[in-house]
């Protein structure tokens, strides 16, 4: 049985990790409602893009007799080469944020990607430290890495990486482009999600605008052609962009959950030991007490 100096000490240590953990939940409580704040920022802008998309495409259907020209739309018979773009996080004590997720991405892996991953064409764009360190050990074909980018946060590298892949998809070197995050949900709850941004879709802007479009009339010069080309590229980098403050989000949101898991317990830890700590102290006490009976008594007897 532990003495009562190492139950002292325990109690100590877990003490000051629990004012360790309510403090690392404050700072992610404040980074939670600041990352909340980017991410309902971005959606009027966002809905706002897909609405002029969905103008702009319903006039190039009228021009075009349905026949979409856009290299981007582009909708291969065989995929022959893929690339999944993984959201993970740069830090840990989120619980089983990056787990979860890089758990779904190996499932959809092996269900729907199993050949090109044999064959070695499919790869990965790992954005975060930890789905950096997670899936090149595991062998696979990891092309880009990019660690530290949630210190940063920037539209730019993140427009970057997702150029660079609609470039390759329009020369045909690539025939999808999956992103994988976590879709945030609510604080404690997040949704593991792989969406398919390439090829678009032809009726991916199509949705709860058309009522208000209906309302609208628009004026599109040069040509619906022109805009699509230029919105096109705008509208992929919003879905990597809003992929990630949603990750960023949800990364907030577990690491808050995580850290007032972790000081509940070490609270119930700490009830725990000092019952411990009490029985042990009184039966020190009682122990002392029957010795010095014990003593009086022999010495009564002399």
């Amino acid at each position: 049985m532990p003495n009562l100096r190492d139950i002292r000490t325990r109690i100590s240590s877990i003490d000051n990790t629990q004012q360790i953990t309510k403090a690392m939940k404050m700072v992610a409580a404040a980074k939670l409602r600041k990352a909340q704040n980017r991410m309902l920022e971005n959606r009027p802008y966002s809905r706002m893009l897909k609405q002029v998309l969905a103008r702009v495409a319903e006039a190039m259907r009228d021009e075009f007799d349905d026949e979409f020209v856009v290299p981007l739309f582009r909708q291969p018979d065989v995929v022959k080469k893929a690339v999944i773009i993984v959201v993970g996080s740069d830090r840990g004590l989120c619980g089983g944020f990056n787990t979860n997720l890089f758990k779904v991405v190996e499932k959809r892996i092996q269900e729907e990607f199993g050949d090109l991953h044999d064959k070695g064409n499919l790869e990965l764009v790992c954005i975060g430290r930890k789905a950096c360190q997670y899936f090149p050990k595991r062998g696979y074909n990891v092309v880009e890495e990019v660690p530290g980018f949630f210190d940063r946060l920037d539209f730019a590298e993140s427009a970057s990486i997702m150029k660079k892949q609609a470039e390759r998809f329009t020369s045909g070197e690539l025939d999808a482009v999956h992103v994988a995050y976590n879709e945030f949900k609510s604080v404690i709850s997040q949704n593991r999600v792989v969406d398919c941004v390439l090829p678009i879709q032809p009726d991916a802007f199509e949705g709860d605008e058309q009522e208000e479009q209906a309302t609208r009339e628009f004026i599109i010069e040069p040509s619906a052609e022109v805009l699509f080309d230029r919105l096109l590229p705008k509208y992929l980098n919003i879905q990597l962009w809003r992929a990630i403050l949603e990750s960023n989000a949800s990364e907030q949101g577990a690491r808050m959950a995580a850290m007032d898991n972790a000081t509940e317990n070490a609270k119930e830890l700490q009830r725990t030991l000092k019952l411990k700590y009490n029985q042990a102290r009184q039966s020190a006490i009682t122990t002392e007490i029957s010795e010095i009976v014990s003593g009086a008594s022999a010495l009564g007897n002399v």
